[in-house]
Order: structure tokens, then sequence, then C-alpha cells
């Protein structure tokens, strides 16, 4: 009894997470700046939850549930609960895709890229790849609360070589 107890709980608090993830969650496949490569930039996966830094304790619940990510308070008073990392990501993301309701089609993108990204050096991608990539960057960003910081897509295909 104590078994099936013990993943009932579990199965229960993945769509708890998942519940958050959706309602105030967001997924990023990011293009950050880096000075050490030829290229000058470099991918980040990254899940992030929000909350009012008021009611943050469900956040530092969900860190020790996962078994990963780091907190950090913003001057907004917004708590964020982040996870980065191709490996991590994709872990967390498989266990909480049961459970999503509405960031599916975030979740296959991201996941998507991230199986690229694992396969591959950045220095190795076919064009074929960039172009997946690339798809999957402006599916997440078209489903995602639109930022004006986001490169457009004329600016990315620069980026990735894909002008013609």
């Amino acid at each position: 009894m104590g078994s099936q107890s013990n993943i009932t709980k579990k199965t229960s608090e993945l769509a708890y997470i998942a519940g958050f993830l959706d309602g105030d969650g967001s997924l990023m496949l990011q293009i950050k700046k880096r000075s050490d490569s030829k290229r000058g930039w470099r991918f980040m996966a990254t899940i992030c939850l929000y909350q009012d830094s008021r009611h943050d304790k469900p956040l530092y619940w969900m860190k020790n549930r996962l078994g990963i990510g780091y907190i950090s308070k913003r001057n907004d008073n917004i708590t964020e609960l982040r996870i980065n990392g191709y490996k991590q990501c994709n872990k967390i993301l498989r266990k909480l895709y049961p459970f999503i309701k509405f960031k599916r089609p975030q979740i296959k993108s991201l996941l998507k890229a991230i199986d690229i990204l694992i396969r591959k050096p950045i220095n190795k991608l076919t064009r074929s790849d960039r172009s997946k990539l690339l798809s999957c960057i402006m599916n997440i960003q078209n489903f995602n609360y639109q930022s004006p910081r986001k490169r457009s897509m004329e600016q990315l295909r620069k980026m990735f070589d894909l002008t013609p």
C-alpha cells in the first residue's frame, strides 16, 4: 500500500507543478551572447516559474520536489524558479508533459530543439538543423507572451546563416 501511495503522491505533485507551469511559467530557447566563441552566441534552454514574492513558498517546494533549479527575487517583487540546461530541461519537461494542457506546442518545440542541440555541437549543425532550430524558436515565441526584446525572423536568419 505504501509504494502505491508514494506513486500517487509523486504523480499528483508532478500534475500540480505542470499546472503551475501552464499558468505561471514560461519556456525559452534563448540566444545568449558569448565572447569566447567564433559565432559570438550560444543557446540556453530555460524553464521559468513565476510567483509574486509575497507568496513564493510554492516555488521553494517545487524546487525541492524537482531537485533542480535556482530561485531568484526580481526588483519588481516577482520570484522566479529557473531551470537551465538542455539535459535538465529535457528531463523535467518529459516528466511534466503528460499533465500539461496549454503549453504543449511550446514543450514540443523546446524538446525538438534540445534533441538537436544535445546531438551536435553548434559548430557542427547543418543548414537543416539550423532551420529546424529557427522554426522551434519562432514557434515558442509565437505562443509565449510577446516581449519587445525578441529578435525578428530576419535577424535570426542572419545569425543562423540562413539567408539566401
